[in-house]
């Protein structure tokens, strides 16, 4: 598969940002056979799948140059890698408890020329300083997943969104998010691709506490 999809819903991608998209497939293919970062079904559905589907944080927000943005469980690099490609004035901080996968995301990010992407073998809390954003792909339940991040922000939002979490799920989410106890907004990521994977698929919206 290639990356033409991205361009549809990207069109305005510089020549280096379309490259680096363009280099995705074969890189994930290699590493994949190395170290197994995608499950076999995925892997040749990479632009669609891992690529776009992270991109749909994109269509919610923009980032701007010097934020933050951590990763959480980013596993070979998703949703940060595609996200750093399109903010490159951003600063990613992509952590895992699986060492083999940061080692992934290293080379992919050193690959492609991504001078803006931090991969560490590091739990959510420990990683350094205070982020504007914390993204993650469907690592565990919300009720979960908000105490490990809700003192790594920065409080001072400088976005038109305030600082939080931009969470990327599918299936029906009422259950998970009634039992976080959060107030959340959903946006549906069918309403940003026509593709059938995105049907159910949606980034859930956490504002960060006012004070940790």
């Amino acid at each position: 598969m290639t990356s033409d999809i991205i361009f549809k819903y990207f069109p305005d991608l510089t020549p280096l940002q379309r490259q680096q998209f363009e280099q995705l497939p074969a890189l994930y293919n290699y590493w994949n056979s190395q170290i197994n970062v995608i499950s076999r079904k995925d892997i040749d559905a990479l632009p669609e799948r891992h690529v776009l589907h992270s991109l749909g944080i994109a269509k919610i927000i923009r980032f701007l140059p010097g934020e933050r943005v951590l990763d959480v469980g980013t596993g070979g690099g998703f949703p940060g890698i595609p996200l750093a490609i399109l903010f490159p004035e951003t600063q990613f901080f992509l952590a895992d408890s699986i060492g083999k996968k940061i080692k992934v995301v290293n080379e992919v990010a050193s690959v492609i020329g991504l001078t803006n992407v931090t991969g560490e073998h590091i739990r959510a809390e420990q990683a350094p300083g205070a982020f504007d954003f914390v993204v993650s792909r469907a690592v565990t339940q919300l009720k979960e997943f908000y105490p490990w991040v809700k003192k790594k922000f920065n409080p001072l939002s400088k976005n038109a969104m305030p600082n939080g979490i931009l969470y990327l799920k599918g299936g029906d989410l009422q259950q998970e998010i009634a039992e976080s106890n959060l107030k959340v907004r959903q946006y549906y990521l069918k309403d940003q691709f026509s593709e059938e994977f995105f049907e159910t698929k949606q980034v859930i919206y956490v504002q960060a506490p006012k004070s940790n």
